[in-house]
């Protein structure tokens, strides 16, 4: 099957995380079709903004065809600015701000940025101590405080369990640890040690095997850990595992970050921390 090749822009007048969140929300439904993703965050004055219509309209030159840009911009005069420009635009707060406020019967808060009632009623430091506990804890870190974790991920390497990781402790504040499944734990047919006594919060994740030589491959091409045989036999014996310990467990084979962590929580019933 060809792959189709278009680009794709987030600008915001913030960190430009709502305009990516909703924007890959709706471009995993295209997986034919390969995205290059570019981020333009802060675009706050008309001098950026005529950066970013050079940005587009450069990108509509190189690929043929007008660049899907999603627009997360309070400045309605910069917004329509970049609108000009040679791209298919989705208008991400726009979109829905207009209609909720007649449906509310309120205006809304049109400040460029995060609300203060986002860094005022305690989400933002929750979300920085689950993005710090999954980087102290990420592939059997050092600190290991386990008994202060939510969930402990588990899986073979490039299984998904860091971003996911990372994931759960930015968008929901779930404090969330992993931890490798080696070679020398499935010779053994035991759990890790240093997450045994952790049954309760165990999760694992599972991955195709010619998916994971590919990403493998990609890292360490030509190598043992790469190989479909050494593949091959970390799946089937991570999953006998599983099912020996009764950890519950799912594949992250074509699933995109957001929803292995939603099907996650939706298994565990872990509370989301951050609303």
């Amino acid at each position: 099957m060809t792959v189709i090749k278009r680009t794709a822009f987030f600008v915001s007048d913030s960190t430009g995380i709502t305009a990516e969140v909703v924007g890959d929300s709706l471009l995993i439904h295209f997986p034919d079709i390969e995205f290059e993703r570019l981020v333009l965050p802060y675009v706050d004055d008309e001098t950026k903004a005529k950066d970013v219509i050079n940005h587009i309209n450069a990108a509509f030159e190189s690929d043929g065809v007008p660049p899907v840009v999603f627009l997360s911009l309070m400045n309605s005069d910069i917004s329509q600015s970049i609108q000009a420009a040679n791209g298919f635009f989705v208008d991400v707060l726009n979109t829905f701000m207009k209609p909720l406020e007649i449906a509310l019967g309120s205006k809304g808060n049109h400040q460029i940025g995060r609300p203060q009632k986002a860094t005022s009623d305690g989400d933002y430091s929750r979300r920085i101590e689950a993005v710090h506990f999954a980087l102290e804890n990420d592939d059997g870190g050092m600190s290991r405080k386990y008994e202060n974790a939510d969930i402990i991920l588990i899986g073979v390497s490039r299984s998904g369990k860091t971003p996911t990781s990372l994931y759960l402790a930015m968008q929901f504040g779930i404090f969330c640890a992993n931890y490798p499944i080696t070679e020398d734990d499935l010779e053994d047919g035991r759990l890790p040690k240093a997450v045994d006594n952790y049954r309760d919060k165990l999760f694992g994740l599972t991955i195709d095997v010619n998916r994971l030589v590919s990403i493998r491959q990609e890292r360490m091409s030509n190598s043992k850990y790469a190989s479909m045989q050494q593949c091959a036999m970390e799946v089937r014996e991570a999953e006998r595992l599983y099912q020996r310990f009764a950890v519950p467990w799912i594949s992250t084979t074509n699933a995109s970050i957001e929803e292995i962590s939603t099907r996650i929580i939706a298994a565990t019933g872990l509370e989301r921390r951050l609303r």
